[in-house]
């Protein structure tokens, strides 16, 4: 706590011979005061939130009775999206046919164009999107495609892992894709 010093005799005289009196002098003890300061910051720091994680919300499929018709979808209904590397994107609807005919090459400029054509032809109970990374692929690259879901309002995709013959077709377009740009 606070202290004061009263050494010095304490006589109002004036005059010769006289000793003058001290000037007290105060001193403060700042020991209640730290720890009020720690007690503080003890608070702050545990009433404190820290950031929240950001999530992408999930539309998660409704049980079905018979295991089997859990993911069935219309063939029609269906677009199958092929990320492979520098940004590219390649697509086809319901089935990719042994020849590859239906098989399309594409970017991130033009995928929304073709997922707001499918959207517009197909029933929204039917239409299904297939997102299927490649392993040259970037995080970056599923994350925006995923934006894409969200920003068209495509309520029902799937992240799913590429087949073999998926993964050479994407090769082969890619690097015919590289030699086209030399």
């Amino acid at each position: 706590m606070a202290e004061m010093d009263t050494s010095s005799g304490g006589g109002h005289k004036k005059g010769p011979g006289v000793k003058k009196g001290k000037k007290l002098s105060t001193r403060v003890d700042l020991t209640p005061m730290v720890d009020l300061g720690f007690l503080l910051i003890t608070f702050f720091i545990f009433t404190t939130t820290m950031s929240e994680a950001t999530a992408m919300r999930l539309f998660l499929p409704k049980d079905a009775d018979k295991p089997e018709e859990q993911n069935k979808a219309k063939e029609s209904g269906v677009i199958t999206i092929l990320l492979g590397k520098d940004n590219h994107v390649f697509y086809y609807e319901g089935t990719l046919k042994p020849d590859g005919s239906n098989f399309k090459s594409s970017n991130f400029k033009e995928i929304r164009t073709v997922l707001i054509d499918k959207k517009a032809r197909t029933p929204e109970k039917d239409l299904v999107v297939v997102i299927k990374p490649s392993d040259d692929c970037t995080y970056k690259n599923v994350v925006d495609i995923l934006d894409e879901m969200a920003i068209n309002i495509l309520k029902r995709y799937a992240l799913v892992d590429i087949s073999d013959s998926e993964a050479q077709l994407v090769k082969i377009s890619d690097q015919s894709a590289a030699a086209g740009q030399n």
